[in-house]
């Protein structure tokens, strides 16, 4: 969903307080009746009707059409009005710009506050792409599974708050916060590259070692970032130094899967490097090192569950929050196996039919050569008579028999209905071949997908500066 702000300064007290209201009664509602949110907003009914006409207009609510009452829900677009109205009440927000960039599960959005100064507003939208399909399996919200999206997505952005907040204090490099509301985050802007986006860098040693010295402080003070890896790293543009950016995926070390997800960010980091700049470390770290080595020393600069208890981000919300990840990641590798299964079913028919085609060329080339052996119409005359006279009860001299009675339906005048026939047979073949690859399942899965990588449909740049990494 695109964010459009431009009437957001159109609308009225009564407006917003009939959007707080359907927001309010979408916590136990999936559809929030009519009575109750004029109840709630505290409007005449005469009033609220005309106020849900105008805020569906502006899709902010939406109408649901075959339920036993009448009644509105909330839309993306309605949430994003109320999260900025509040950050616009706090003087932290003025004005909205460009799109700079789309996620899985959120928006990038350029904003600035009343002075001038440029921020970044990052908008989730948890839910958008892969909620659905997790909802029908699983549902763990318990009274809020008509409001799970937006109860989803404001969890996710009091995490990633959470965890900005304290990094930035402890001097992590991570972009400053400035606020949060509900599913919106405002931070400082960058002036910095995406590492996918980086073609050539002047030392890429340097630069390997940096990162890998990251994902170590990240542990030594008992945080693993979870999705380490070229899409959430900048670099920026004038000392070449990384930065790190999306946190809603991050764990603590004592977590049941900690392992796993640092070994997961530590094989991304080589796996770019290796595969982008051709660089390649036999040194990389090692989880239970790391951990030891911690222990041993005592020396953890912050625990995790004093950063929880300082911003007031409950484990409980954690364990859901992250619980729902675990749901979005399985359902994605489901896909994908599904996926690839289908391609490789294709692969292997299609790869039947080449080697079919294969035998039928090397039996006609077979045959040509027998019939290039034959020197003469008298010699093959007489060898047809004497294979006729000592091969009637054999099966292979029948069908030698046969292609040689074929071939010679080329050099008679019928040879045009036998051509025509082939050409036929030829063109049915590949008319069910053709169904076959744009008529099947997998094929009609992959419509609208995008072609490429993120990584191959960026623009590249060559990041040289003599004073960052020399």
């Amino acid at each position: 969903m695109k964010l459009d702000a431009t009437d957001l300064r159109y609308l009225t007290g009564d407006e917003f307080r009939v959007l707080t209201a359907v927001e309010m009664g979408s916590k136990n509602h999936e559809v929030v009746p009519n009575p109750l949110i004029a109840q709630i907003s505290g409007l005449r009914s005469g009033g609220v009707n005309k106020v849900l006409g105008s805020l569906a207009k502006r899709n902010l609510i939406a109408k649901v059409q075959n339920t036993k009452y009448e009644g509105y829900r909330l839309t993306y677009g309605g949430y994003d009005y109320l999260a900025m109205r509040t950050l616009s009440r706090r003087e932290t927000l003025h004005s909205v710009g460009n799109q700079i960039g789309v996620g899985k599960e959120s928006d990038i959005y350029v904003v600035a506050d009343a002075e001038g100064n440029q921020m970044v507003l990052k908008l989730h939208r948890l839910g958008r792409i892969s909620f659905r399909t997790i909802k029908t399996k699983r549902d763990y919200m318990g009274k809020r599974k008509s409001a799970s999206w937006m109860y989803m997505s404001r969890l996710a952005a009091q995490k990633e708050w959470a965890f900005m907040k304290i990094l930035y204090e402890h001097d992590f490099p991570v972009p400053r916060p400035i606020d949060q509301a509900r599913h919106c985050i405002l931070m400082e802007l960058i002036d910095a590259y995406p590492l996918r986006q980086i073609s050539e860098v002047d030392s890429p040693g340097k630069l390997y070692s940096n990162l890998m010295d990251l994902i170590v402080r990240f542990a030594n003070a008992g945080l693993i970032h979870g999705d380490f890896n070229e899409f959430n790293i900048l670099i920026r543009r004038e000392t070449g130094e990384p930065v790190v950016i999306d946190f809603p995926q991050m764990v603590s070390t004592s977590h049941e899967n900690a392992e796993w997800y640092f070994n997961r960010d530590v094989e991304c980091i080589r796996t770019f490097f290796r595969r982008r700049f051709r660089y390649e470390s036999i040194l990389y770290p090692r989880f239970r090192t790391i951990i030891s080595e911690r222990n041993e020393k005592n020396s953890q600069e912050f625990q995790l569950d004093v950063v929880v208890a300082a911003s007031g981000f409950a484990k409980k919300d954690m364990d859901t929050l992250e619980q729902y990840m675990k749901e979005l990641d399985l359902d994605e590798n489901e896909n994908s196996n599904e996926v690839e299964e289908e391609e490789e079913e294709e692969e292997e028919e299609e790869s039947g039919e080449d080697d079919d085609d294969d035998e039928i060329k090397k039996t006609k080339l077979s045959e040509g050569e027998e019939d290039g052996q034959k020197k003469t119409p008298d010699d093959s005359a007489e060898e047809e008579e004497s294979e006729e006279e000592t091969s009637e009860n054999s099966e292979d001299q029948v069908e030698r028999k046969v292609v040689a009675s074929k071939s010679k339906l080329l050099t008679t005048d019928d040879n045009y209905e036998t051509i025509r026939f082939k050409v036929a047979q030829d063109l049915a073949k590949e008319h069910d071949r053709q169904k076959l690859k744009y008529n099947s399942k997998s094929s009609a899965r992959r419509v609208g997908r995008p072609k490429g990588s993120k990584a191959k449909q960026d623009n590249r740049v060559k990041l040289k500066n003599t004073d960052g990494w020399d």
